[in-house]
């Protein structure tokens, strides 16, 4: 009965030996071993077999890791203040170096980010900052990757996320773009006036050639004008149509009549009317007193 005992007590150290002593990664995974504290060799995938209570082993994922950066209060170069928050993708490519030159990779490259996002985007102005984030986004991830690179960190892709401006800096802003705008349309406004006048410049020379060109485009314009019955038309007239009626008639080639004759509306027997070159009567003499 005892030696049943010692039987069963002995396969089970043997079987949590084996469990001690086997192990398994998957394809994305690699396997850091330590042997009596020392690091010997890095393996994976697949079957893995270590000396029990001897070998010690840390797992260590190869795959892409998406790291949050915190919101930051950042100043800019024009004082002013934002806060901005942004996202980092890295991957361990040596597997060795991230368990050996830190303690912790992912806590690591997180505060590095931090310090770097606040360091770049506080040389940057505002305009830079909105405008330039494709620059500052390489900026950043080259200078993270620099410090991260002797941990067996890559660092891939730095983007910043998100810019949020004080509410008095979005209503500046906001005037700001309304007045570019405006400037915008009066601008091609202007281009497009000066385009008209030159265009009514041609059309004025080439109608000057032939007035009548000018009467035609009168009257087309007032057909244009007038498609509607309801509306009523005020329009100036030509000179040119009532000139034919204001110039003075031309002398008649008829004589004058002479003056002995009787005019022609005097009746015979009646007498006719006095010359008009008869002098007038002398005045009359005062009355005696």
């Amino acid at each position: 009965m005892v030696g049943l005992v010692i039987v069963g007590v002995v396969a089970v150290l043997v079987l949590i030996l084996l469990a001690s002593a086997i192990r398994i990664l998957r394809e994305y995974e690699r396997g850091v071993i330590f042997r009596l504290g020392r690091l010997i060799a890095q393996k994976g995938p697949g079957l893995i077999l270590l000396i029990p209570i001897i070998d010690q082993m840390v797992r260590v994922d190869l795959r892409t890791v998406t790291l949050n950066v915190p919101p930051q209060e950042v100043i800019t170069k024009d004082n002013v203040t934002v806060r901005v928050n942004a996202v980092a993708y890295f991957r361990v490519v040596d597997p060795n170096k991230a368990i050996t030159e830190v303690e912790n990779f992912l806590l690591a490259t997180s505060q590095i980010a931090q310090t770097t996002l606040r360091s770049v985007l506080g040389k940057a102005e505002l305009d830079a900052l909105l405008a330039e984030r494709e620059r500052l986004n390489s900026e950043l991830q080259q200078i993270i990757d620099e410090q991260t690179e002797p941990w067996g960190v890559k660092v891939s892709t730095v983007e910043v996320k998100d810019v949020e401006l004080p509410a008095e800096m979005q209503r500046a802003i906001a005037r700001q773009a309304e007045a570019e705008r405006e400037r915008r349309a009066k601008i091609i406004a202007a281009d497009g006036e000066f385009q008209a006048a030159e265009k009514l410049s041609q059309a004025a020379n080439i109608m000057s050639a032939n007035p009548a060109t000018l009467q035609l485009r009168y009257l087309q314009t007032l057909v244009e004008i007038g498609v509607n019955n309801s509306t009523n038309i005020v329009f100036p007239l030509p000179i040119d149509l009532l000139k034919p009626l204001l110039e003075p008639h031309a002398p008649s080639s008829v004589a004058p009549p002479d003056k002995d004759q009787p005019t022609p509306h005097s009746a015979p027997g009646e007498i006719p009317p006095p010359p008009d070159d008869i002098p007038p009567p002398p005045d009359a003499p005062p009355p005696p007193r």
